[in-house]
C-alpha cells in the first residue's frame, strides 16, 4: 500500500504514458565497485526506466565527504568504478543524464539556502543519522555535514524538481523530508510576487521500485560493511568460491536431511537469477533431500555467471580507456548544470537574490 507521496512504478509507468515524461532522479555514493545487492536494489530498476522517464543518475561525492572527511584519498577512484559499473549495468548517457554530484555546484547552493529554512529538529529525527552514528566506529561523526547529509540529499532532489524518485521502502523518509523542505520553501516563498507562482519547488513522490530480497553469502543483507556480497566485477572462480561458503537452510544438518529453498538465503538467489526450470529443480530437490547443498549452490553460481556475464563485457571497454568514462560523466555534468540552473533561476528570485550576469559560475 502507498501513501499520497508515494507511488509504485508500475503507477508511475501509466502516468508517464499519459503526456509528457516524468523526470526521475537519484544518485549512489562512490564506494568503490558496486554488488549485486546494489545492482538488483537499484541499477536494474534505473535501467528499465531509461524509455520512459527523463533520468537524472548521479554518483554522490559530496555524500562521501560525510563520513570519510578526514581520508578522502579513495573517492576520486571509487567515482572512476562507480561510473564504469553504471555504464556497464545498461544505463545509457544517450537516455540519461549520467554525472558527478560536485560537477553541479547548483546542489551545493541549494543546499546552503535551504538550510535557511530547515529546522534542526528535522535532521535529528531522520531514522538513519542516529542509526549510522551507531554502527559506524571509529569516525567522529558529530559534524554539521554529517546532521545535514538529508537535506543535501534533499537538495540533491529538489535541484530538478522531479516528479518522482525511485527509492526502495528505506528510503522513503528521506524523501517525505524532501516533500517538507519544498512545502515549506514554497509557503515562505511562493505566492508573493504573483498569483500564478503557487510552487518553485513541487513535492516528489517516493517511487517505489521493487527490490527483492538478496542475501550476502553470510545469510544477512549484501552489504560491503559485512563483507558477504558479490560484486559485479567478481570473476568466475571468485563467485563460486564466495559461494561454496554462504550458509544455508539451518534444517540440513545432514545430506539426508530435507530442505526449504523458502528458509534459505541460496534459494533466494536463485529465485533473482535462475530459470523456472533450475528453480523447480531446487525445489524437487532440496525438499527431497534428492540434491546436497554443494549442488545446489553451483547452480546459483551458474545463473549468477550467467548474468553477469554481459555486464563484465560491457565493462571491459571502459577499463581498458577510463578517460571515456570521465568524459561521459562531464558531458552528463553539463546536461545536468543546465536543468540545475532552470530552477535555481527561480529559487533565487523568489527569495530575493540579485540576478546573476551572463557567465557567472555554475551556468
Amino acid at each position: 500500500m502507498t501513501t499520497s507521496s508515494e507511488t509504485s512504478l508500475s503507477d508511475a509507468s501509466l502516468a508517464a504514458e499519459s503526456g509528457n515524461r516524468k523526470r526521475v532522479l537519484s544518485g549512489m555514493r562512490p564506494t568503490g565497485k558496486l554488488h549485486l545487492g546494489n545492482y538488483m536494489g537499484a541499477l536494474h530498476n534505473w535501467v528499465g526506466m531509461q524509455d520512459e522517464y527523463e533520468c537524472y543518475f548521479f554518483i554522490a561525492d559530496y555524500h562521501a565527504l560525510t563520513t570519510d572527511y578526514a581520508d578522502p584519498s579513495s573517492v576520486k577512484q571509487n567515482t572512476l568504478e562507480v561510473g564504469m559499473d553504471f555504464l556497464a549495468a545498461g544505463l545509457d548517457p544517450e537516455r540519461s543524464a549520467l554525472f558527478i554530484q560536485s560537477h553541479v555546484v547548483q546542489h551545493a547552493e541549494l543546499h546552503l539556502l535551504l538550510s535557511m529554512i530547515t529546522s534542526l529538529g528535522w535532521l535529528e529525527r531522520v531514522p538513519s543519522y542516529k542509526e549510522q552514528q551507531e554502527n559506524i566506529v571509529g569516525k567522529d561523526l558529530t559534524t554539521y555535514g554529517f546532521l545535514g547529509y538529508p537535506l543535501l540529499q534533499s537538495a540533491d532532489i529538489l535541484v530538478y524538481q522531479p516528479q518522482f524518485v525511485p527509492v526502495g521502502q528505506d528510503q522513503a523518509a528521506h524523501v517525505e523530508l524532501t516533500r517538507e523542505i519544498a512545502r515549506r520553501f514554497n509557503g515562505y516563498y511562493c505566492g508573493k510576487k504573483s498569483e500564478d507562482l503557487s510552487e518553485v519547488l513541487p513535492e516528489p513522490q517516493a517511487l517505489l521500485t521493487p527490490s527483492p530480497k538478496l542475501p550476502g553469502t553470510d545469510g544477512r543483507k549484501m552489504s560491503k560493511s559485512y563483507g558477504n556480497f558479490i560484486l559485479l566485477t567478481d570473476p568466475e572462480d571468485e563467485i563460486r568460491k564466495k559461494l561454496k561458503t554462504m550458509v544455508t537452510d539451518p534444517a540440513r544438518v545432514r545430506r539426508s536431511d530435507p530442505g526449504n529453498p523458502d528458509k534459505c538465503p541460496v534459494g533466494d538467489l536463485h529465485k533473482v537469477f535462475s530459470s523456472p526450470e533450475t528453480l523447480a529443480k531446487v525445489y524437487e530437490g532440496c525438499t527431497t533431500a534428492g540434491i546436497g547443498c554443494i549442488e545446489c549452490k553451483g547452480w546459483a553460481a551458474d545463473s549468477i555467471v550467467a548474468a553477469l556475464r554481459p555486464i563484465q563485457e560491457r565493462r571491459r571497454p571502459f577499463e581498458e580507456n577510463p578517460e571515456l568514462v570521465w568524459e561521459i560523466l562531464e558531458d552528463g555534468g553539463a546536461k545536468a548544470r543546465k536543468r540545475a540552473e532552470q530552477t535555481m533561476v527561480e529559487v533565487r528570485e523568489v527569495m530575493g537574490l540579485s540576478p546573476r550576469r551572463r557567465g557567472s559560475i555554475g551556468t
